[in-house]
């Protein structure tokens, strides 16, 4: 998988390796897989490549319960063998390449001519190269199924969406036939494909809906609309409204990705609304790029809709982590320090960050852990106030027993004044009033925090003037405050105020901030 895209992306939240082994083992295409292994033996007989030979599909049908007269569930057992071999749960032996024993004759007692006649002579037609058949047996790691650990079977699981992410980046078998040249070959430059490219590209579009899916932290409400996945791959950055070009790519793109959709829904890796087949005989190829109408969540749906199921999440996850992305999820900084977690978590919003908080919280002693964290927040680098932040978040659930901890900070010129407010809200008496140099330096602190993580929200403004209307002469005072973002938030408050008088003295405090430290 491509690392380009998204370099770093928003932690999600995975579930348990318990329950993704499940939804793995109940995925249609990886549970049939798992029955022809079990179902391979001495009788079972395949081609070059480890395909069965054609006279065992039916055979292989009926063993997952399909309709041996029906071509369709004919192949859907062929696809799932295919899976079967590539994910090691069948080892195969393939057909020799002369394809004779040195008696002339094939494993079945026929005459390299063909002639003879073994008792498996009605399987003539689907014979290997040179008329041999090879074997297959369940392979070792059919065993993980039942006896390994959740880790074990969702590790196939990961090669068995390799095997079938492969196969959905290949084109329809038309348009491979039409390819073909006059000696049988197929001329990729007539067909237009290129293996890595469109690799690439799919790669691309899981990437891209793994990012809608896990977009503040959370997985999305709902499925993504096809022409809206479609458009995120094809229609650049900054473009307003699209060309009649590029309205055209997308078409091509939605249609691309309905055909790859379908042949990822059984994995397990989405669910997947395909387009409607009577949408493509009422609409043209503008209206179909364009989608449907916003206010008509039908007609929306009838373009297609997707959504990465859990087990999708974790398998996206799994092949970007491969890739060299940053792709990290609630719980990775369990066995961290408080530095580390309170690193990682400034740069996440607010329901991940207290996620991932209490996932380093569960089974650590209270006083212990929240001495870490008093220490890991301190610092007068341009991260310091959003570390306080995430930290002030952290303590918020914290009980009776995490007082002493915090009391021993009173003092402190960074924490001080997040330890009186911890301690305020819980309604302790004898909490020592702050002198004003602390006051100011938490105001100058948390305006800094909210800025990195939110930047000027609508809400910014009121907190601004909630932190500003008691205490007079604020604006005279504030600019002295040894705090390194005291000039950054004063420019930031003339910008946003709501007071325009108070706005206007935080612009001249600013400059005053600047000119202390030039």
């Amino acid at each position: 998988m491509s690392a380009e895209p998204h370099p770093t992306l928003p932690p999600v939240r995975l579930h348990s390796d318990a329950e993704l082994a499940r939804d793995a083992l109940v995925a249609p295409l990886f549970a049939r897989a798992v029955r022809l292994a079990r179902w391979a033996g001495p009788a079972t007989r395949v081609d070059t490549g480890g395909e069965l030979v054609a006279d065992q599909l039916p055979e292989a049908a009926a063993v997952l319960g399909l309709d041996t007269a029906d071509a369709d569930c004919v192949g859907y057992a062929g696809h799932a063998w295919r899976v079967a071999v590539d994910t090691g749960l069948v080892d195969v032996t393939e057909p020799e390449a002369d394809g004779a024993g040195e008696d002339g004759r094939d494993e079945d007692g026929r005459d390299e001519d063909g002639g003879g006649g073994g008792a498996d002579g009605g399987a003539g037609d689907a014979r290997g190269a040179g008329g041999r058949f090879g074997t297959a047996a369940p392979g070792e790691d059919l065993a993980l199924i039942t006896g390994g650990a959740p880790g074990d079977v969702l590790d196939l699981w990961l090669a068995a969406l390799d095997a079938v992410l492969a196969d959905a980046a290949v084109p329809d078998l038309d348009d491979l036939v039409d390819a073909l040249d006059a000696g049988g070959e197929i001329d990729f430059d007539r067909l237009d494909w290129n293996p890595r490219r469109e690799a690439d590209f799919l790669d691309g579009v899981l990437a891209n809906l793994y990012l809608l899916t896990v977009a503040e932290g959370g997985t999305a409400d709902g499925p993504v609309p096809l022409p809206v996945l479609a458009a995120s791959m094809v229609v650049p950055d900054g473009m307003g409204e699209p060309t009649d070009a590029v309205l055209e790519q997308v078409s091509d793109a939605m249609m691309r990705l309905d055909d790859q959709f379908r042949q990822l829904e059984p994995i397990g890796l989405v669910e997947f609304r395909p387009v409607d087949e009577q949408l493509m005989t009422e609409a043209d190829d503008e209206e179909l790029a364009a989608g449907a109408p916003a206010d008509a969540e039908e007609d929306v749906a009838r373009y297609g809709m997707v959504r990465l199921t859990p087990l999708g999440l974790y398998g996206v996850r799994a092949r970007m982590l491969e890739a060299g992305v940053e792709a990290p999820a609630i719980g990775d900084l369990a066995g961290k320090g408080a530095d580390a977690l309170l690193d990682a978590v400034s740069s996440y919003s607010e329901s991940a960050a207290q996620a991932e908080i209490e996932a380093w919280m569960t089974g650590r002693e209270v006083p212990v852990a929240v001495a870490e964290l008093l220490e890991a927040a301190r610092g007068d680098d341009e991260g310091g106030p959003l570390r306080r932040l995430r930290c002030q978040q952290a303590l918020a659930p914290a009980g009776p027993e995490a007082e002493p901890a915090v009391r021993a900070v009173l003092d402190d010129g960074e924490l001080g004044g997040l330890a009186r407010v911890w301690l305020t809200e819980r309604g302790v008496a004898d909490v020592p009033a702050p002198d004003s140099a602390m006051v100011f330096w938490l105001t100058v602190d948390t305006i800094a925090a909210q800025l990195a993580a939110d930047g000027e929200t609508e809400e910014l403004p009121l907190l601004m003037e909630t932190l500003t209307a008691h205490h007079a002469g604020f604006f005279d005072q504030v600019w002295r405050v040894e705090h390194p973002a005291t000039a950054y938030v004063l420019e930031a408050m003339g910008r946003l105020h709501p007071d325009r008088k108070a706005a206007k003295e935080a612009r001249k405090a600013a400059f005053r901030a600047r000119s202390r430290q030039i």
